[in-house]
């Protein structure tokens, strides 16, 4: 028998498939692993644990599947967006958006009196501020001036008075008479306007204007302290939104649905609202034509002349439909002296004004002006600019996109029912404008039907450096002919490939895609190939086919920072992570589990990183329960900030306010003597008892901590408390901001009633207590303290091939002592087997009663000697605490 050593350099091949363990020549095989769970691959080589999840809050309803979804207004302003049946809820930095303190719904307001020579009118405590919208009634008579139907602007508001304006800060109407009868107003709510009415918020659906938050028709209640917005999708559609993101506005389409639109108007202030594809501005009204024909040519044939006028709005891009017709006398305005004159009435919010006369059955365009008449004396049209025609596909059921994205300053929609490869794209330059002209010029609208030979839904719409469209058998690419832009008469499209996607929206990284094949639940890339002059697809997951085998992926997102990472959601209830750095050929898969199963997620970038959220579906105290939770990081200064449970929370006792304790009474200032703290707020239970056994904790420049424990309490500011030795003189009589209460009972664990969950309880490893009336209790009081619900992060070597006769296959093995290179890192075990496992000695010189310190260096451990094929070893992290493994050296028997 030989004895031979073998060194595993790297695990950023990931874990590698049963079917794979042959193929020592692959080199993947080099730095792979057999399992990878809980542990991430990251592109340098190492494997790192899992850091924890967060809890954030349990769904709206935990019998229905939620869906996450990312907003992204910039890098430091995102939200997680939580889609349920029939709401919406938002989630940001780990915590979830409340609803705040709403005003009191405004009641209908009597007016008392009015004062015609200051336009003033008096209601007292009519709660109105500036700028607040209103409208008036009488049950006999208005006051002259003023309109029922108009709705007004509040100015110069005071405590019982107030003036009407038509703008918010614009001068007051003219008021000329007092009216009669009962004179009442009204506040107007508008869409995403919260109130509060007996006690219940309440969110506005539709314009309401007296009518109360009791009537569904107007308002929404919110049944708890979330900000939420009501939402028409059912559960059984969530995972088939497609969205994109401008702004803050998210597109959201869906088959079923018409395409809407989730706009941020405040940090409490949402709205999801169908699309308008129609212009902003009306096509003028009250067209007239006056003739003017001189004397000299009332013989002459005359004919008449037809117009339509388009108003533009503020911007100078959105132009309305035409009018309609006006036509004029019979007129012969090719004689000197000829003009027709087209007045009309102006439109809202129009700045200018074009104007077209018929011509060989097109309008062409004759003339422009900010007022609202033009003299035509015989303007010739031109033809090459016609009004706006405006087509509005997205109508009815059937007719509803699937797919959306944004390309070279358009958004584009894709896959109706009723035209499944038809995709449309609105006019340059604006996001719901479909309106073109005859000819068509190229920025107009382009609407454009792909041939293809089978007739599969467009499923995506991707913007790489050339527009992708992907059905459910085949990728395609969107270009120009002879031209740099995609126009209405240059569009083309070509196929790339025939594999197809299912419906999980795709990801982008860096100049490629990744995607859900349509069949199998593989994973694919696909990026531009210059050797083939297009766009190229490969099998991502090829190398673990038993992670995606007959499965399906149901959700994905990308985070790109620390370490780029594609997430997963697979019907085993896994979380698959893909370790993918396209460029430098990285593509490591590692699969993730929980106290439960994984149903949704989504990455934002909050502070330095992206943070990755999940929907995880829990058994607690017997009750199904779905929870939010978001992926802690795995960057700490210290072992006290590690994070590594799931469903977890924090208790940090360090002192952030502005509450200062001073240490008084001592002699000797040592464990013989009980000393009086006082704080300068109320900050203890008395007349409870519950703070003795707590602890005070300060820390001198040195490092070294001084604990006082509590023995008993005299008031809400005074307890007596015993050092744990001589306190330092920093400490002595003074009062200070900076110290730490350590507890050692904890509560608010409600959403794991019944769970045993780990503790890591300054920086040390305690045993594991079961949550029970939301509460635990620790043996020893701690500042800051991490519960939550224990996960194994399990790494696996492939089997051993070494440098002998077939690679030593065919020969059994055995593996005395394994050399496990670490960094920054506390908690192993090794062995051959999962429940053959040794832990490694971590602690070496830390004082008594101190955790052990993270250590960086390479651990030896004896394991228990077993005779396998494989020579493989298991390591394991069981503990809340780091484990990165660089390397591992393995001392392995050969037998003959």
């Amino acid at each position: 028998m030989a004895t031979t050593r073998t060194f595993n350099r790297s695990f950023a091949g990931g874990e590698l498939s049963p079917e794979m363990f042959g193929r020592i020549d692959d080199q993947k095989f080099q730095t792979g692993a057999a399992k990878m769970r809980n542990f991430i691959a990251l592109p340098q080589g190492p494997a790192v644990n899992r850091p924890g999840t967060k809890f954030v809050r349990a769904v709206k309803d935990s019998t229905k599947k939620t869906r996450l979804i990312p907003f992204t207004y910039s890098t430091t302003q995102t939200m997680v967006l939580e889609f349920g049946q029939g709401y919406i809820r938002f989630h940001t930095q780990g915590s979830t958006l409340l609803v705040g303190t709403p005003t009191a719904f405004s009641t209908t307001k009597t007016i008392t009196a009015v004062t015609i020579a200051t336009d003033t009118v008096t209601s007292n405590a009519h709660g109105y501020v500036n700028g607040t919208q209103i409208r008036i009634a009488a049950t006999t008579t208005i006051p002259a001036g003023l309109s029922g139907s108009t709705t007004y602007y509040v100015i110069t508001a005071t405590a019982n008075t107030f003036q009407f304006s038509l703008t918010a800060g614009g001068a007051a109407i003219d008021i000329t008479s007092v009216g009669a009868g009962t004179i009442t107003t009204n506040r107007v709510y508008s869409l995403g306007d919260l109130v509060n009415y007996s006690g219940l918020n309440y969110y506005c659906i539709l314009t309401s204007v007296g009518n109360l938050p009791t009537n569904v028709t107007y308002w929404y209640p919110i049944p708890s302290d979330a900000y939420e917005i009501p939402s028409p999708y059912l559960e059984a559609d969530l995972f088939d939104i497609h969205y994109v993101q401008s702004s803050d506005v998210v597109t959201i389409v869906h088959p079923n649905y018409p395409p809407r639109e989730l706009r941020r108007l405040g940090a409490t202030q949402w709205t999801l609202v169908p699309i308008s594809f129609t212009s902003t501005v009306s096509a003028p009204t009250g067209l007239s034509v006056v003739v003017v024909t001189p004397a000299s040519a009332a013989a002459d044939t005359k004919t008449p002349m037809l117009y339509v006028v388009t108003a533009i709005g503020t911007e100078l891009v959105d132009e309305s439909a035409a009018s309609t017709i006006v036509t004029s006398a019979n007129q012969n305005i090719f004689v000197t002296g000829a003009y027709n004159t087209i007045s009309w009435t102006a439109s809202a919010g129009a700045t200018r004004y074009n104007v077209y006369k018929l011509q060989g059955g097109l309008y062409g365009y004759i003339g422009s002006t900010s007022g609202t008449s033009i003299i035509d004396d015989n303007i010739a049209p031109d033809l090459g600019q016609t009004p706006p025609i405006y087509n509005n596909d997205f109508v009815s059921s059937g007719n509803y996109p699937g797919a959306v994205s944004y390309y070279q300053q358009r958004r584009v929609f894709a896959g109706t029912t009723n035209y499944p490869q038809k995709i449309w794209m609105t006019k340059s330059g604006t996001e719901s404008n479909f309106s073109y002209g005859l000819p068509l010029k190229d920025e107009d609208r382009i609407e454009f039907q792909v041939a293809a030979r089978e007739a599969n839904t467009i499923r995506h719409v991707v913007p790489l450096t050339q527009l992708l469209l992907l059905t459910g058998s085949a990728e395609w690419r969107v270009t120009s002919v002879n031209s740099d832009a995609i126009t209405p008469t240059t569009i083309s499209v070509s196929p790339q490939s025939y594999i197809g996607a299912n419906n999980v929206q795709p990801s982008i990284v860096n100049n490629s895609m990744v995607y859900c094949a349509a069949r199998g639940g593989h994973i694919r890339e696909l990026g531009y190939s210059w050797q083939s002059n297009g766009y190229i697809t490969g099998d991502l997951s090829l190398r673990a086919a038993h992670l995606f085998d007959n499965y399906l992926i149901s959700d994905m997102c990308y985070s790109k920072s620390p370490h780029p990472i594609v997430w997963f959601i697979s019907s085993t209830g896994l979380l698959l992570g893909l370790t993918y750095v396209p460029e430098q050929q990285i593509g490591a898969w590692h699969q993730h589990d929980t106290d439960g199963t994984f149903e949704s997620c989504a990455s934002v970038a909050e502070g330095a990183e992206d943070h990755v959220y999940v929907v995880a579906k829990r058994t607690i105290n017997g009750n199904s329960v779905r929870y939010v939770e978001r992926m802690s990081s795995n960057a700490f200064d210290s072992l006290e900030d590690c994070f590594f449970v799931d469903s977890g929370l924090t208790y940090d006792g360090n002192n952030t306010t502005a509450t200062t304790v001073t240490v008084a009474g001592g002699t000797l200032w040592g464990p013989t003597e009980l000393l009086t703290i006082t704080a300068s707020t109320p900050i203890f239970a008395f007349p409870a008892t519950t703070d003795v056994g707590d602890a005070f904790v300060f820390t001198a420049t040195d490092g070294t901590k001084y604990r006082l424990t509590i023995e008993s309490c005299t008031s809400t500011t005074v307890v007596q408390a015993r050092p744990d030795k001589v306190l330092a003189v920093a400490f002595r009589n003074v009062a200070t901001t900076s110290y730490g209460f350590a507890r050692n009972t904890l509560s608010g664990f409600s959403h794991l009633e019944g769970k045993t969950v780990s503790i890591l309880a300054d920086g040390a490893v305690l045993p594991q207590e079961v949550v029970v009336g939301g509460s635990i209790s620790i043996d020893r009081a701690a500042v800051k303290i991490h519960v939550g619900l224990q996960y194994f992060s399990d790494l696996q070597t492939l089997p051993l091939a070494i440098n002998i006769e077939a690679f030593g296959q065919g020969r059994v093995k055995n593996i005395n002592q394994a050399w496990v290179r670490v960094f920054q890192s506390s908690g192993l075990f090794v062995g051959p087997t999962a429940d053959k496992l040794t832990e490694a000695k971590m602690r070496t010189n830390e004082p008594y009663g101190s955790p052990p310190s993270l250590r960086s260096d390479e651990i030896n451990v004896n394991i228990t000697p077993t005779w396998a094929q494989g020579g493989q070893i298991y390591i394991r992290q069981a503990d809340p605490l780091p484990l990165t493994i660089v390397g591992v050296t393995i001392e392995a028997v050969v037998g003959a």
